[in-house]
């Protein structure tokens, strides 16, 4: 039976593999996001320093992990969780110095104009990223030749084209499955408004299994919550890839037009 210890996979996330599972699953807010982000920076270029900012960062765990393995400085920014649990998350990892919390809505965001390097968003651009006017609002945040990166649930197909959520992901999703785009529309729907040259848009590999390994974890651990982890469970095991898994985005903003 898989469960807590098959979240530690050095062969595969070797940098992820050195946190903690109980760690991660006591800041649980979505699934595996240190094995999304590990793969995501596979194609950044992420230096000491830099500034970055992690938009969606939930409880913390992603920047503990940019901050530790980077040396980048980060902005934590989420609606959902206040500033103060966030930062006391950051103190107690030793990335205090390094990471600030702040809680902000996506569509208000408190910065100015190209004050990051990069902008991370690990399994939360879902819920408000998707409209036709956030990109050109977010590249706002981010400096010319910055980047943009982005792991986010995914369709292999798009939804309109098939016709209807697949019922096994409509009875745990429900509609916001019409959320999960394909990798392909990310980089139409990025491409199209010529501010960002899209350097990588692929669907993870495998990403499903690791979703549900991280649904097994949680399922174990929480007991509580045993019932609606079974339910996820139950969607990616009747699903077994064929509809469901996670796209990984990177784009650079191009410089202003002379």
């Amino acid at each position: 039976m898989t469960g807590v210890n098959d979240l530690v996979r050095p062969d595969r996330y070797p940098r992820s593999a050195a946190y903690d599972p109980a760690w991660l699953l006591d800041l649980d807010m979505g699934p595996n996001p240190l094995w999304l982000l590990e793969d995501l920076a596979r194609d950044l270029d992420l230096r000491p320093g830099t500034r970055v900012l992690d938009l969606g960062s939930g409880m913390g765990a992603t920047s503990v992990f940019l901050a530790r393995e980077y040396g980048v400085r980060v902005v934590a920014a989420d609606w959902w969780v206040g500033a103060e649990r966030a930062a006391a998350v950051f103190a107690a990892a030793g990335v205090g110095d390094r990471v600030e919390a702040v809680r902000a809505e996506a569509h208000a965001l408190p910065f100015a104009d190209e004050s990051f390097d990069a902008i991370v968003s690990v399994d939360a651009f879902e819920y408000f990223g998707t409209a036709d006017g956030y990109l050109p609002y977010l590249l706002r945040f981010l400096r010319p030749g910055g980047q943009l990166a982005v792991a986010t649930p995914a369709m292999t197909r798009e939804v309109r084209e098939t016709g209807a959520i697949p019922p096994h992901v409509k009875a745990v999703v429900g509609w916001e499955a019409i959320a999960w785009h394909t990798p392909a529309w990310w980089r139409f729907q990025w491409e199209i408004t010529e501010l960002v040259e899209v350097t990588s848009a692929r669907l993870q590999e495998d990403g499903w299994r690791d979703w549900l390994l991280w649904a097994r974890a949680c399922a174990q651990a929480h007991p509580a919550q045993r019932a609606a982890h079974q339910r996820v469970i139950d969607m990616l095991t009747t699903d077994q890839g064929a509809h469901l898994g996670f796209a990984l985005l990177n784009a650079r903003k191009k410089p202003p037009v002379p």
